[in-house]
């Protein structure tokens, strides 16, 4: 009895020892994870850079669904820093320039240059100023197909303007196979899709089909789709889906919707070789723009007929659209420094790994000055 007393404390004396070194374990799991917080310290103190100015509350803004995966990434890293609350709702350029002319908000996204019926519109919000665009992200609107068995595909402006203008049904039509003779292309019919939304996308692509192929593309363009034919869904997100899961599929989005089953066309621009969508390809297409606002409006001219070497033609910009002046006080300090900080240097530093491309230099300076004037 003695010995097996003596055996039972024994094993409860290692089991001490062992929950001990448990304990010890958790410890050190606990500095780990206070390491990890560490991390997120120094994230959030690099977050620390920005510059709040007065932010407060809530904002709320609508627009370019181009643009939404950039926003989501500035918004999170301003809402740490500032404990603002911002909600964008992406629903389309089209939904943000009316809510901004109705004052419904206080700052839109737009992948359109505000027309001049939409500025008239805008001073009746603006007290004493108007609606101003303001370029702030940058990038390429790849077109992008589902193909079972074709991993490469080159068009053209006119063989896109007649895929989407359903004057080209079969993808082994004798005008995508000249473009690609080593492709295996099916005797398979195509299904386009486009917006359905008015979308500054449509906008930008129907552009480039107009500049580059007008005598295929009888449209005058602009962010209503205007061709017969085709299937639509609702903004680039809904495009891409499509796509994504359609066999023999083709649409128009932004380049970050690429990808998992969607590979983007490469354009034949009449340069030496064909150019893919890239921010590299488009910043050298939006490096050759030109500011034609006036006053404090900074919208661009881009060159859709491009056929410089390397840069990629179906290109857009997206503006920030807000009120030069007459903005309400209780948004503007937000608004000002949620603008600064998208213009910052760390705000379009992080463009590229989202798949966007920065504003040049040059662009870009103007808007950080025009920000700072806003009143």
């Amino acid at each position: 009895m003695k010995l097996q007393r003596k055996n039972r404390l024994r094993a409860l004396s290692l089991g001490a020892v062992a929950v001990s070194g448990a304990l010890a374990l958790t410890a050190c799991g606990s500095d780990d994870t206070s390491s990890g917080s560490g991390g997120a310290s120094a994230s959030a103190s690099s977050s620390s850079s920005i510059k709040c100015d007065g932010a407060k509350g809530q904002l709320l803004s609508d627009g370019s669904s181009a643009q939404k995966n950039a926003v989501d990434a500035w918004v999170k890293n301003f809402s740490q820093a500032c404990g603002v609350q911002i909600n964008y709702k992406a629903g389309g350029s089209g939904a943000g320039v009316t809510a901004f002319t109705q004052g419904q908000i206080p700052w839109a996204g737009s992948d359109s240059a505000l027309k001049p019926e939409e500025v008239t519109a805008s001073k009746k919000v603006c007290s004493g100023g108007q609606g101003i665009d303001l370029p702030m992200v940058g990038g390429p609107i790849a077109v992008g197909y589902n193909l079972s068995g074709v991993d490469n595909l080159v068009l053209n402006a006119s063989t896109l303007a007649k895929i989407f203008n359903s004057k080209i049904a079969y993808w082994d039509d004798a005008a995508i196979k000249k473009l690609n003779p080593s492709a295996k292309l099916p005797h398979l019919k195509i299904q386009a899709f486009h917006r359905s939304d008015d979308s500054g996308t449509t906008d930008n692509l129907t552009k480039y089909l107009i500049a580059a192929a007008k005598s295929d593309w009888p449209y005058s363009g602009g962010k209503t789709w205007q061709a017969k034919g085709g299937q639509s869904a609702a903004q680039s997100s809904g495009v891409a889906q499509q796509v994504k899961q359609t066999n023999g599929s083709i649409g128009y989005f932004e380049l970050s919707y690429v990808g998992d089953g969607v590979t983007p066309v490469s354009i034949d621009t009449g340069a030496s070789a064909p150019v893919a969508p890239s921010t590299d390809s488009a910043t050298k297409a939006i490096a050759a723009a030109k500011v034609v606002g006036t006053g404090s409006d900074l919208s661009l001219s881009l060159d859709y007929a491009t056929k410089a070497e390397g840069a990629y033609p179906i290109t857009l910009v997206t503006y920030e659209i807000v009120c030069d002046k007459g903005n309400k006080a209780d948004t503007l300090p937000t608004v000002k420094a949620f603008l600064n900080y998208m213009a910052s240097e760390d705000g379009q530093g992080m463009l590229a790994d989202l798949k966007y491309a920065p504003m040049p230099d040059e662009i870009i300076a103007k808007v950080r000055t025009t920000i700072n004037g806003l009143s």
